[in-house]
């Protein structure tokens, strides 16, 4: 998983084994400085990436509109008759989110937009899937974003899209990948089947019990949950930065 994805992302190893590593030692102080330094390697190649993909995925990113009306983007298929760009010198996909994109556009996916959820937090699934703790807590995560998404939501189309992607990236491709990148999918999926249509039920549950604190309990409240998260993450002050009555807000 980790070799393949190095390759698919176009990340070097080292960088991947490394946040891989981090992440799995322990809650201590040294944990904290390795995953922040790789968790800013791994920042500025994204952003060089987004500025990078700009260009490259406009006609076929997810929700793109094209002149063929078969989901395939502005891009279409060299039929339409919108200004789109012609498929023939459309740029090819070379990282894994462009090669996702453009093959969720082209197998007709390019409308189930709760896929971007997934697309953006799977560097840290893959990165993390030998922390169990960790790819619980991104799944969780990632439930709560895509509840926000009305619709059906089939994960397997996901898996289909995602294996597509990988086999065009990967030179090396096998059947112990394809077995890997299945085994993990299924696990993910697993942890959000069993959290769909929570969120929502959780959300009147918790608006309901805070309508009935009156405003002292509800600044009790506010201090405790932000001394409490400091505690547990003290990178997350460099977020807060804020006054507490904005904090509060």
């Amino acid at each position: 998983l980790t070799a393949s994805w190095a390759v698919a992302t176009k990340k070097g190893l080292d960088a991947v084994e490394a946040a891989d590593e981090g992440e799995g030692e322990g809650e201590g102080a040294g944990e904290h400085a390795a995953s922040g330094d790789a968790e800013a390697e791994f920042g500025a190649a994204k952003t060089k990436q987004a500025s990078a993909k700009s260009s490259k995925k406009k006609g076929w990113g997810f929700g793109a509109k094209g002149g063929s009306g078969s989901g395939r983007g502005e891009s279409g298929s060299g039929s339409g008759n919108g200004d789109g760009t012609d498929f023939q010198n459309t740029t090819v996909p070379t990282t894994y989110d462009e090669m996702f994109m453009f093959n969720a556009a082209v197998m007709g996916f390019g409308s189930r937009m709760w896929m971007n959820e997934v697309l953006a937090s799977f560097d840290t699934i893959v990165s993390n899937v030998s922390n169990s703790y960790r790819l619980q807590e991104e799944c969780d995560i990632l439930s709560l974003r895509m509840s926000k998404h009305k619709g059906v939501i089939n994960l397997t189309e996901y898996k289909a899209v995602m294996l597509a992607s990988l086999r065009s990236l990967v030179k090396d491709w096998s059947s112990q990948h394809e077995v890997s990148w299945s085994w993990l999918w299924e696990n993910v999926e697993r942890m959000i089947k069993a959290l769909i249509g929570k969120p929502a039920v959780q959300q009147r549950a918790l608006a309901k019990f805070l309508s009935g604190l009156d405003e002292q309990a509800l600044v009790v409240l506010r201090r405790e949950v932000y001394t409490k998260f400091f505690a547990l993450a003290p990178a997350g002050q460099e977020f807060f930065k804020q006054s507490t009555t904005r904090l509060h807000f």
